[in-house]
C-alpha cells in the first residue's frame, strides 16, 4: 500500500475520466475525485460522431498520426509511442466494448452509440472507486507548501496533492492558470464551414465532390477531400480540415476572405492537357450536357453556364476557352463571408502554452503536482477522432506520472 494520496481533476469530460479511471486502476490507495461544474457528464462524447462517438482514428503510425493536428503535433509524437490509437482500442476492448473502423478511418464502438463508451466510463469509475462531484465548479486554487488548496461555488474547500486540469476550453480556468503565471495561447474557433453566397453554387445544396483541394488565396496550405455544396456555402473534411489548418489566419480575417476551390483535386496543368484530348476525342458534344472528372452534372452544368460556354460544342473551344475551364475547375475563386460552427463538435485551438508544460509527463514546468490534459491546453486536431485520441493519450500520460 502506497501512500494515501487525493488527486483532484477538474472536468468531467474524456481527459478528466479518462485519466481518473487509470490512476485509480493504477494506485487503488488514492483518493480520486471528478469535479464538473455542470451537471452533465462527457458531453462531447455524447454528441460526438452524430452520437455514435468517434473514439480514434486507425493510424498506427505515430509520426503520421501527428500530421492531423495543426496545433500540438510535434509536441504528441513521444506520447503517441506510449499511448496511441492502437492502445485506445485494447484498453476499450479489455473493458467489454469493441471498437470498429469505417472506410475513411475513423473508429467507433461497434453498437455505434456514443452512450456505449458513457456508460463504459461510468461503470468503471465507479468500480474503480472514482467519486464524482458534478455541479461544483472550481473558484480558486493556490498552492500552500506541497499542496493545492481548491475551493468550489457550493464554499467547499479541498486540500489535495495533485491537480489535473481537464475543463476544457474554459476562460474561467483558463484565467485561473494566468494567476498562476501560465501563458494563455488566444483561443479562436476551429473545425467550421464557410459561408459562400456565389452563383456558381446556388441552389446545389446536397450536392458533394468526392475530391477537392482548398487553399486560402495567398497561403500555401491546401487541404483535400470530398467537398459538399450546403444551403449556407461549403462544408465537408476538405473544408473542415482547412479551417482547422488556417484557424488563426481565418480568425485575423474575421472569416472574411478568398479561398480557392480545385474541384478536381488534380493540377491545373493536368485538367487543362485532359480538355485539350476532350476537345478532339468529343468534337460534336455540347460542353453543358457532357459532365467531366468526375463532378456531380448540375454543378458541372452551372459552372458552364456561368462561363456562356454551355451551349457550344467542344470543338469550337478555343484555348483561351480551355485555360478558362481549366481554371474555374482548379482554381475558382470564392469569397468566404462568415462561418458557421460543424454540427456540435465545436474545437478551439489555443490554450495552456505547451511550452510551459513538460510534455513527457503533462505536468507545469511552473507548478509541482499540476497537470493538465485535453482541450484546456494549446492542442487541437482536425476532425475524425484525432481530437479524442488528444485527451485520451494526455489523460492517460498523467496517469502513469502522478505518482511522482
Amino acid at each position: 500500500m502506497g501512500d494515501q494520496k487525493k488527486i483532484a481533476v477538474i472536468g468531467g469530460g474524456a481527459a478528466g475520466f479518462f485519466a481518473a479511471i487509470n490512476m485509480a486502476q493504477k494506485h487503488p490507495e488514492f483518493d480520486v475525485t471528478i469535479y464538473e461544474k455542470s451537471n452533465q457528464l462527457l458531453g462531447k462524447v455524447k454528441v460526438s460522431g452524430g452520437g455514435r462517438c468517434n473514439v480514434t482514428h486507425a493510424c498506427f503510425e505515430p509520426k503520421e498520426l501527428i500530421q492531423f493536428y495543426p496545433r500540438g503535433g510535434n509536441e504528441l509524437l513521444n506520447l503517441f509511442k506510449s499511448f496511441q490509437p492502437k492502445n485506445t482500442i485494447e484498453w476499450f476492448e479489455k473493458r467489454g466494448v469493441k471498437i470498429k473502423q469505417e472506410e475513411d478511418g475513423r473508429m467507433f464502438p461497434i453498437t455505434n452509440k456514443s452512450q456505449t463508451i458513457i456508460d463504459c466510463f461510468m461503470g468503471e469509475a465507479e468500480k474503480s472507486g472514482v467519486k464524482i462531484k458534478t455541479g461544483t465548479g472550481l473558484t480558486s486554487l493556490e498552492k500552500i507548501g506541497g499542496k493545492w488548496k481548491l475551493e468550489f461555488n457550493k464554499e467547499k474547500k479541498e486540500l489535495v496533492d495533485a491537480v489535473m486540469i481537464a475543463a476544457g476550453s474554459s476562460e474561467l480556468i483558463w484565467d485561473m492558470m494566468r494567476e498562476l503565471k501560465h501563458t494563455i495561447i488566444p483561443p479562436v474557433p476551429s473545425l467550421f464551414t464557410f459561408h459562400i453566397k456565389d452563383k456558381r453554387i446556388d441552389g446545389l445544396m446536397g450536392l458533394s465532390v468526392p475530391n477537392a483541394m482548398v487553399q486560402m488565396q495567398n497561403r500555401d496550405i491546401k487541404t483535400n477531400g470530398p467537398l459538399l455544396i450546403t444551403h449556407w456555402g461549403m462544408s465537408g473534411p476538405a473544408v473542415l480540415k482547412s479551417s482547422a489548418w488556417e484557424a488563426i489566419f481565418l480568425n485575423e480575417k474575421n472569416y472574411h476572405t478568398e479561398v480557392l476551390i480545385n474541384f478536381t483535386g488534380q493540377p491545373k496543368n493536368e485538367i487543362r492537357k485532359q480538355l485539350s484530348v476532350l476537345r478532339d476525342a468529343e468534337a460534336k458534344k455540347l460542353l453543358g450536357t457532357f459532365t467531366q472528372f468526375g463532378l456531380p452534372t448540375r454543378l458541372w452544368k452551372q459552372l458552364c453556364d456561368c462561363m456562356n460556354l454551355s451551349d457550344r460544342k467542344w470543338a469550337g473551344l478555343g484555348n483561351k476557352d480551355l485555360d478558362l475551364i481549366a481554371t474555374e475547375l482548379c482554381a475558382g475563386v470564392y469569397t468566404i463571408n462568415g462561418k458557421t460552427t460543424f454540427k456540435e463538435e465545436f474545437v478551439t485551438c489555443g490554450g495552456i502554452s505547451l511550452e510551459e508544460v513538460n510534455m513527457k509527463t503533462m505536468e507545469s514546468k511552473l507548478h509541482s503536482g499540476l497537470f493538465f490534459g485535453g482541450e484546456v491546453l494549446n492542442i487541437d486536431a482536425v476532425t475524425g477522432g484525432f481530437n479524442f485520441q488528444a485527451a485520451w493519450t494526455t489523460g492517460w500520460t498523467v496517469s502513469e506520472n502522478v505518482e511522482k
